[in-house]
């Protein structure tokens, strides 16, 4: 009695693990996105019976990170084991209650039922066809039919057998109609069952035990690496006396296999998934080896180059809308203390598509002082930079502009706020109205051999010209070569009054121009070598 006890038990419990599952969808909630990641929060509800049940969640991201998950329950629900998959197979997946399936199963129900009506009834007219063919050949003369009474019957006979052959074909044909009607019915229900899951094959396959039988809310959070942001901005000056308007931005970007629709969105500069242990110092040793600069051109016009990016392109640009500008007042910036977090009260929608979603967060008035900047040993062009002080209280990132200036589109830039100076400068684009031109003096310059020495003189003149209505603040820089190796002689000959940097070579001139003024520095430096060596950047 005591193993009949237990094999019953057991057998009920198999029972319990071995239901129909339930199947429920979740809802997308919130988003908090990442720099490389997204934490996700769901919600959905199920009505469990009291006792084990094995609830399947749909509509979660296709790859998520499994160690993650996190689902909340109430007190008198036990989550007891939680697996997420991609590739659930079930044969009670399809909700039938869907009343898109149900419509669907209905039609096809009628037509198998009006095919085997149309099968009975072709077979009905085989069989009569059958049983004519049987009792066509009459003899005449053993029958004792007369000739005209042989007639009718021949006549009755062919009659019969034309209007049970025709009523067998219209049978064919309708049957074969059906089929195709059938056919496209079954088509369909595959479609239909595909769009009950929308576009995620990600499911969470949970098994609970219930005290009490009802209806059960959930909670589901999760970190998902396929979806990140970068941060972007609008600079938008309309002369060089006014402030900067500055729309703060950020590009969105998801492709977790679910559509976010209207779901509050945070967005962060923290990394989830970064290492977390704290580092730890080892012996240091020295060692020889190569010099990593060896094969690479090591000039400073490379990094003047990236600092001064943007080209005029003449695009007029119109000016901001009022609703974009009133983003500010939806948007809560919180510094903590690893990372900025922007909480968005606007519900967004953010597709699942892997396409850049722009995202106004907050527009900025920075006060800003223009000045102009040349540095014509690389560019003969001058730009317009604005210098921000106090910068850190907006609580930038690094990200590129766009730059407006006049109502013209004028190029972009790089806003880095990783920097340890007080000022940041911001690149406003190029000013053709600022003539530069830097020019070899020929007769100031040329080449001497000594007993064992090569001497070269180079001098340049710089021409500056304000074209502008108004004066300028001009910040001119160039620059003299340095020696690291004591055969190598460089003497500066001539500055025209620049502040000299020695350690760095670099020459600077604080210009006033006025409105059409003109402006000419000189610089000349001389360089001595033994004549039996070359000089590659000279």
């Amino acid at each position: 009695m005591k193993n009949l006890f237990s094999i019953f038990a057991l057998l009920m419990a198999f029972t319990a693990f071995a239901q129909k599952p339930i199947f429920t969808t979740a809802k997308v909630k919130a988003a908090t996105v990442y720099f490389n990641s997204a934490e996700i929060s769901q919600s959905t509800s199920a009505v469990l019976p009291k006792g084990t049940s094995e609830i399947v969640i749909k509509n979660v991201a296709d790859y998520l990170n499994e160690n993650t998950v996190q689902i909340g329950a109430p007190s008198n629900v036990t989550v007891l084991s939680v697996q997420f998959t991609n590739n659930y197979i079930s044969e009670y997946e399809i909700d039938e209650n869907s009343p898109l399936i149900k419509k669907v199963r209905d039609s096809i129900n009628l037509v198998e039922k009006e095919l085997l009506k149309i099968n009975n009834a072709k077979d009905s007219e085989a069989k009569t066809i059958e049983l004519l063919d049987k009792n066509h050949q009459v003899n005449g003369v053993n029958s004792g039919l007369s000739v005209a009474e042989l007639m009718k019957m021949v006549d009755y006979y062919k009659a019969k057998r034309t209007e049970v052959s025709n009523a067998y074909d219209a049978l064919e044909e309708k049957l074969k109609n059906l089929n195709i009607v059938l056919s496209r019915l079954k088509n369909k229900l595959e479609i239909n069952t595909q769009k009950e899951d929308k576009t995620s094959k990600g499911k969470l396959v949970l098994q609970v035990m219930n005290e009490t039988a009802g209806n059960v809310d959930f909670s589901i959070n999760y970190l998902t690496n396929n979806a990140n942001w970068k941060p972007f901005y609008d600079l938008r000056a309309n002369s060089v006396s006014a402030p900067i308007e500055m729309m703060y931005k950020a590009q969105v970007v998801q492709n977790t296999g679910i559509d976010w629709k209207q779901v509050k969105l945070t967005l962060s500069s923290g990394n989830p998934n970064q290492n977390n242990q704290a580092p730890l110092l080892s012996s240091w040793f020295l060692r020889y080896g190569y010099d990593k600069n060896f094969g690479y051109l090591n000039d400073a016009s490379v990094m003047n180059k990236i600092a001064i990016r943007g080209a005029v392109s003449g695009l007029k640009v119109k000016e901001s809308e009022k609703a974009e500008a009133s983003v500010s007042n939806y948007t809560t910036i919180q510094e903590n203390q690893l990372n900025i977090s922007f909480d968005i009260d606007i519900p967004y929608d953010i597709l699942s598509n892997g396409k850049a979603h722009s995202v106004a967060l907050k527009e900025i008035n920075l006060p800003a002082t223009y000045k102009y900047y040349a540095a014509p040993r690389v560019e003969k062009e001058a730009f317009l930079l604005a210098e921000i002080s106090d910068y850190s209280k907006y609580n930038l990132l690094q990200g590129e502009a766009n730059i407006i200036f006049e109502g013209m589109y004028v190029g972009k830039t790089f806003i880095n706020p990783n920097q340890t100076s007080d000022t940041l400068n911001l690149s406003m684009g190029r000013d053709k109205k600022i003539s530069i031109k830097r020019e070899k003096v020929v007769d100031k310059s040329g080449t001497k051999f000594l007993s064992s020495k090569k001497e070269q003189t180079f001098t340049f003149d710089i021409t500056t010209r304000n074209n502008k209505k108004e004066a300028v603040e001009l910040l001119l820089k160039d620059q003299y070569p340095l020696s690291s190796d004591k055969e190598i002689e460089i003497e500066l000959k001539e500055s025209d009054g620049a502040k000299i940097n020695t350690e760095t070579g670099i020459l600077t001139w604080d210009l006033n121009l006025k409105p059409n003024e003109t402006k000419k520095i000189r610089i000349s430096y001389k360089v001595k070598y033994p004549k039996d060596r070359i000089i590659d950047n000279l």
